[in-house]
């Protein structure tokens, strides 16, 4: 095989790859944009007939506006507390080397092979003596707390890359450690921490298995309980189920939009140093 027959046969499998991820979300805007009278799968083209009511009409039926607002109060408060948390777990430990932060990190990268849901009877019996039901503050540091180990270690393994000199030579211009860290290295972190933001971003948005025992009241409901309550109700409609999820989605698509342009910078070096 030559090498230009390689390199076409690369591309065409990787064209056929990215063909097979955009088909769930071709079809979920297909189904989205349908109108009630029409059968889900009745066009042999399945083209969209773009009836932009269902958007309104699941938006409603659904309550996803309050549910919005819970979702990014959560989502946006953890993550904030997350980064400030983990990026200075993390620059202790990788500057700071000692028994006792070599411990504490062995011990969160323990933590990573404990599925979130194993402890959920426990942290029940927690969240209720502490009165943490149904609020949003209890919810954000339960999320926050749960995507910790990842992070941390995501952040450590990303500033042992960095030249100690970075923050050296602002220490000796009189900053403590803690303030350059925050003046000086936190600036080089921008890979790692977009990394942070879209993986546990993505995981507290759509945290689904927690978020039904700790958020009972339907004020307090979060896009991916909105969505499974209004998936029970329509059932039979599938204009509405889809319009709904995607209006769920589209957020948590918008933000890896965003960050996506670190986001494998931030991967890859974190890997490749851990």
């Amino acid at each position: 095989m030559t090498r230009g027959l390689k390199t076409s046969a690369k591309y065409l499998a990787a064209a056929i790859m990215v063909l097979i991820s955009i088909i769930p979300f071709y079809v979920l805007i297909y189904l989205a944009t349908n109108s009630p009278s029409s059968s889900p799968f009745g066009g042999i083209l399945l083209l969209p007939e773009f009836h932009w009511t269902n958007f309104s009409e699941a938006w409603e039926g659904s309550k996803l506006g309050r549910a919005m607002i819970n979702s990014v109060i959560i989502t946006f408060s953890a993550v904030a507390l997350l980064v400030f948390v983990s990026s200075s777990a993390g620059y202790s430990i990788a500057r700071f080397r000692s028994k006792g932060n070599v411990a504490i990190f062995n011990t969160l990268l323990a933590c990573l092979m404990i599925p979130a849901i194993i402890i959920t009877v426990p942290l029940y019996t927690l969240m209720k003596s502490i009165d943490g039901i149904n609020t949003h503050w209890a919810m954000i540091l339960l999320t926050a707390t749960n995507s910790l180990p990842l992070s941390v270690f995501l952040y450590t393994s990303f500033i042992r890359t960095l030249p100690k000199e970075v923050e050296e030579s602002a220490v000796m211009d009189g900053c403590t450690f803690f303030t350059a860290f925050w003046r000086v290295t936190f600036h080089f972190l921008r890979p790692v921490t977009s990394a942070v933001i879209i993986l546990t971003g993505l995981g507290i948005w759509n945290n689904y298995g927690q978020a039904v025992f700790f958020l009972q009241s339907q004020e307090m409901r979060t896009i991916p309980l909105a969505v499974s309550m209004f998936f029970q109700t329509y059932g039979a409609k599938w204009n509405l189920m889809a319009a709904a999820a995607l209006i769920g989605l589209a957020p948590a698509v918008l933000a890896f939009v965003v960050f996506q342009r670190y986001f494998i910078k931030g991967i890859t070096a974190g890997a490749l140093k851990g």
